[in-house]
């Protein structure tokens, strides 16, 4: 015998009580987030669907979808890994491996495209790609592979 399907319950993104700034650090009111586990853990369930990015978390009897505010993007790269290549672990827990021609410039700040997604890197994140990168010209290139990649300016 099958399991019913649970029914979803909607939080809006105006109810919700907590956000997510521009560094990738949760807060509630005027509070940041502290507990590491907690912070790892929305971090982990953040999905998205056509209507957005949320949290989603399984109840005993409902699943609970928590859209959420953001600035900037819910998507953080917190460190990059040397393994064949450089690997950017993501805030989500996922891994991907650097493509050089995926990144982005936007007010000095680094970000990488993934599919539709936009992810950006906080500042360890930069700080471990700093010995890739050298300015030309005014425009930010990457170094890796035995190649040289310009940055371009997003928009």
């Amino acid at each position: 015998m099958a399991d019913k399907e649970k029914p979803i319950v909607i939080i809006p993104r105006e109810k919700a009580v907590f956000r997510l700034d521009k560094n990738g650090i949760w807060h509630t009111d005027d509070e940041k987030f502290t507990n590491q586990k907690i912070i790892s853990y929305f971090h982990s369930i953040i999905k998205k669907d056509k209507d957005g990015y949320f949290l989603e978390q399984e109840h005993e009897h409902f699943l609970e979808k928590v859209y959420f505010p953001y600035e900037d993007t819910p998507l953080f790269v917190f460190r990059i890994i040397e393994n064949n290549g450089l690997i950017l672990c993501l805030s989500t827990g996922k891994k991907i491996r650097l493509d050089p021609e995926k990144l982005l410039m936007k007010n000095d700040n680094l970000y990488v495209r993934n599919d539709e997604d936009i992810i950006k890197l906080n500042a360890d994140a930069m700080l471990s790609l700093a010995s890739y990168m050298d300015d030309a010209d005014g425009q930010y290139v990457i170094n890796t592979d035995g190649k040289r990649y310009v940055i371009p300016c997003m928009e």
